[in-house]
């Protein structure tokens, strides 16, 4: 059974297009981590010299000799329930990116949502006058930022998507993105987690113009992906390319219209994806026939 389970854990870093798993796994094994830290070390200065590293402070002084606390929150939770549902909502909801817009999509909205969600806690936390008193005693932990940014960024692309909710029956996903943000407005005034109000509504803003700028051919997400692809570059070596030189104007000319060739396919293809997304604006998901679906998710892939 472990050796089952290896494999399983295994064939999930392997798997192409397989953001959400990944994700949700790295939070599981942060979670199960802090909590085994936690019955060995409860009560301890080492349990709370360890959470001091990961979470995000709203003291500048703090924030400045942690500033990794930026990224590495978002992947901390407080308790069984607070991962629960983070973590449902981002299977349910980057599932839906990852099919249609691929898995870079994913990773690029749940990391500039937890990103925005921070920063904006740290700005209100010291700009605000009303919040002044617990500045430096109040800390965010999370994924809730990144994930309401999966949430309405899915809500955004495909509003009258339906899940099929036990109890409740068939809901279009704009209303339930509308509800975690109202939500989390209403937390603000009367609820008990204040900054994680604040952060939500940061991710939510960043699900928003994901998809907008999107939409207008701009991915915001790029120098993320660009980030994470030179850290990679330092553990996955890259195949050597063997360069070799051609001359002769018969081959110059047949680069050069192949090279045109290819430029008018691509433009050719942006457009059809342009005309299917706006589509996806004005009538839903739902609307679009087998063979828009295919064409997106082909290209989500590149």
């Amino acid at each position: 059974m472990f050796n089952s389970i290896v494999d399983d854990f295994k064939h999930a870093w392997s798997r192409p297009n397989n953001a959400v798993v990944q994700l949700i796994l790295i939070n599981l094994i942060v979670f199960i981590a802090s909590v085994l830290i936690w019955i060995i070390f409860v009560n301890t200065s080492v349990f709370d010299f360890l959470y001091r590293l990961v979470a995000l402070p709203s003291n500048l002084s703090s924030l400045l000799v942690r500033p990794w606390t930026f990224f590495s929150y978002m992947f901390v939770h407080g308790g069984l329930g607070h991962i629960f549902w983070n973590m449902l909502l981002l299977y349910w909801f980057g599932k839906l990116i990852q099919e249609y817009l691929g898995s870079a999509k994913v990773v690029s909205l749940y990391v500039l949502g937890g990103l925005a969600g921070g920063i904006f806690y740290v700005f209100v936390y010291n700009v605000l006058p009303n919040f002044s008193d617990v500045v430096g005693v109040s800390t965010l932990v999370g994924a809730s930022a990144g994930v309401l940014a999966i949430v309405v960024g899915a809500a955004v692309f495909m509003p009258d998507y339906t899940f099929y909710l036990i109890l409740i029956g068939p809901v279009k996903i704009k209303y339930i993105a509308l509800i975690s943000v109202v939500f989390s407005i209403v937390g603000l005034r009367i609820g008990d987690n204040l900054g994680g109000d604040i952060a939500h509504l940061g991710g939510a803003a960043i699900g928003w113009l994901f998809i907008s700028q999107l939409r207008k051919g701009n991915d915001i997400g790029l120098p993320i992906l660009n980030f994470f692809t030179f850290i990679k570059s330092f553990f996955v070596r890259q195949p050597k390319i063997k360069v070799t030189h051609r001359s002769g104007s018969k081959k110059s000319s047949s680069s050069k219209s192949s090279k045109s060739s290819t430029s008018k396919s691509s433009k050719s293809e942006q457009e059809e994806i342009d005309a299917i997304l706006d589509k996806i604006s004005q009538s839903g998901y739902e609307s679009l026939s087998k063979e828009e679906k295919q064409k997106l998710f082909n290209a989500s892939k590149k």
